[in-house]
């Protein structure tokens, strides 16, 4: 089985192929990337390294979001093309899993975090079973106070991973003292060759009408529901050029 695994949907990029479950090139860097130019070299970049040509991918795996509203759009677009065009599954995973995935040794429960701006975050609950990340709470768009708050009651330690995690540490120890544990900085960025492997666990979709879980509506098009609140002028539309 090789896998082309693409993972864009925040700042990090990252790119692997993967035979049978083994790396066999990765490409991650991490940033203020512009995904829309430089996601498709990367991919060319570890299919030479791979010595792969297209007609070798057996499956196309894809992180599907929630994160970046522009990252998440342009991972899932590049995977569905090649998925369509090459007549190969297409395996979206949740972003948010691929973070958790960070943390398979810690037992107890794995919280992945994503800033989502005005103190909003995406997050989701896993803990790990004989070696597989089981999804305990659904990935969620949701205010950072009120998901505290629910864990409160809970007993098991809790592992928070992500690049976000700076932005809460302070409040998660306080809520949550000798509780709280933070994945160390090499644990915090997502990478396209554990996105590969989380795929086993995954149903293939029609690429055809993937749709990435956002769980959120763009910035731009809350403001224009906002300003257009009560009149009769048909749905937002973005325009893309």
């Amino acid at each position: 089985m090789k896998i082309l695994a693409i993972e864009s949907s925040n700042q990090t990029m990252s790119v692997a192929t993967v035979e049978n479950g083994l790396v066999v090139s990765e490409y991650t860097r991490n940033g203020n990337l512009q995904h829309s130019t430089q996601l498709m070299p990367a991919i060319e970049t570890v299919m030479n390294g791979s010595s792969w040509q297209p007609k070798d991918i057996d499956q196309v795996v894809v992180s599907k979001g929630p994160g970046s509203y522009t990252g998440v759009r342009i991972g899932a677009t590049i995977a569905k093309t090649l998925a369509w065009t090459l007549k190969k599954p297409l395996v979206p995973v949740s972003s948010l899993k691929l973070l958790a995935a960070n943390g398979l040794a810690f037992e107890g429960l794995i919280i992945p975090l994503i800033d989502a701006r005005r103190e909003n975050i995406y997050t989701g609950v896993y803990h790990v079973e004989n070696g597989i990340l089981v999804q305990v709470q659904e990935d969620n768009h949701i205010d950072s106070e009120i998901f505290f708050d629910s864990l409160k009651n809970n007993t098991e330690p809790l592992l928070f991973i992500g690049q976000d995690i700076p932005i809460y540490k302070e409040r998660l120890t306080d809520v949550f003292g000798d509780r709280a544990f933070f994945a160390p900085q090499q644990d915090w960025l997502p990478r396209a060759g554990v996105l590969a492997n989380l795929a086993h666990g995954e149903q293939p979709v029609d690429a055809h009408v993937f749709t990435p879980e956002y769980l959120k509506k763009p910035e731009a098009e809350e403001n224009w529901q906002k300003a257009h609140r009560g009149e009769e002028k048909g749905e937002y539309v973005e325009r893309i050029d």
